[in-house]
């Protein structure tokens, strides 16, 4: 039994992984920090709270919880800069890992991307992977990372290379090939129920075989 603070509630992994934790009589508590409040959401056990989230101190108390998924993330176009993208992107997640850890939280999840990787030359996937390794140091007893390729299901504005996931994401490509973020959203459920330590990455193809697998029962 774990009470959970969600990151990213509004957005389209975050808001299919509220929907799971709130239906999963596992999490007696799930909190969720947002800039805006949650629209038409609302359960006896969703502490759902609003904040700027770039002065995390001041919402400390939130954080109180033993596991955090962080599934915060912008792009450049809708950040305007990338120093606002990593400020979004990168600054908000750490401070949030940071606090979370010093109150005693043990697990923390964080919605990588598919080539993230600090020696990237591509700037989006280099801030990924500098932040993966930057959680490395917090030193929580365990670290889940998740990296979904592109992300299939209903965002209000699409980012680009998702319009053509939508079009085109029964195509098998590999490893590359899109993912319904309801699909995510399930395999962090999973891994908050994992009481292992150390740290677990798991890939876009692993999480669409976890999908599989529930679909036909297994």
């Amino acid at each position: 039994m774990s009470t959970i603070l969600l990151l990213g509630a509004t957005g389209l992994v975050g808001s299919a992984t509220l929907r799971l934790l709130r239906d999963d009589p596992a999490f007696p508590r799930v909190v969720t920090l947002t800039r805006r409040p949650l629209a038409a959401v609302t359960h006896p056990k969703l502490d759902a709270r609003v904040g700027d989230l770039e002065q995390l101190d001041a919402l400390a108390d939130a954080f109180a919880v033993d596991v955090v998924i962080c599934a915060l993330g912008t792009t450049i176009k809708q950040a305007g800069s990338q120093a606002r993208f990593r400020a979004i992107d990168f600054d908000i997640p750490l401070a949030a890992a940071r606090l979370a850890r010093a109150r005693g939280a043990r697990h923390y999840l964080y919605v990588s991307s598919l080539g993230a990787d600090p020696a990237s030359p591509v700037f989006y996937s280099r801030t990924k992977g500098e932040l993966e390794a930057a959680l490395r140091g917090v030193g929580f007893p365990r670290l889940s990372i998740v990296r979904p390729s592109l992300l299939l299901g209903p965002r209000a504005e699409l980012r680009p290379g998702e319009r053509l996931a939508q079009l085109f994401g029964f195509l098998p490509l590999g490893k590359y090939t899109a993912i319904p973020a309801a699909d995510v959203a399930a395999a962090l459920v999973r891994l908050t129920k994992d009481d292992g330590t150390g740290e677990r990455i798991v890939e876009s193809a692993e999480m669409r075989a976890w999908a599989r697998a529930a679909r036909a029962g297994h």
